[in-house]
């Protein structure tokens, strides 16, 4: 995994839940691209039409609440999306979008839509590159990067059992 990246600001508010990420009507399949066709329809219909590869959404508390399908995390991969910003997460996204390499940063940043974002995952910091805001976060430790650069949980796996 890259160990920087930079990318484009989509902003949400608070308690984003895994409905509004992906609808329910949606669950019939597990394939990330079609599934990134109705990311955010009801809440944000631009979205899927509009986001590019390497877009970051940055959000409040309590991102990804509600069931505890994967289909959502795997929606914004499919989007292209490279990284959520949010002051806290569910648990439950958590773990899944780790789990399918969608890498999650718990941090308060100040953007809104448009701004360029740039995050340094073994540095512990997100700086808004439009305003020169930052604030920090823990670094996300080696096997973590790792596990996100294999695409998730899954593809980690399968790389220690071909060595």
């Amino acid at each position: 995994m890259n160990q920087k990246i930079k990318g484009r600001v989509w902003r949400f508010a608070e308690n984003v839940d895994t409905d509004q990420i992906i609808p329910a009507e949606y669950l019939v399949t597990g394939d990330a691209r079609e599934l990134a066709k109705y990311a955010f329809e009801k809440v944000r219909p631009e979205f899927a039409g509009r986001v590019k590869p390497g877009d970051i959404i940055v959000a409040g508390d309590n991102f990804g609440c509600g069931s505890s399908r994967e289909h959502a995390p795997r929606a914004l991969i499919g989007c292209g999306v490279s990284c959520v910003i949010a002051k806290s997460f569910a648990r439950i996204f958590f773990r899944n979008s780790i789990n399918i390499g969608l890498p999650l940063v718990e941090c308060g940043i100040e953007a809104k839509d448009g701004d360029e974002i740039e995050v340094d995952f073994t540095k512990g910091t997100v700086k808004n590159l439009t305003d020169m805001k930052e604030c920090n976060f823990s670094p996300m430790p080696p096997f973590l990067l790792k596990l996100i650069d294999a695409g998730g949980l899954v593809g980690y796996v399968k790389k220690g059992l071909k060595k």
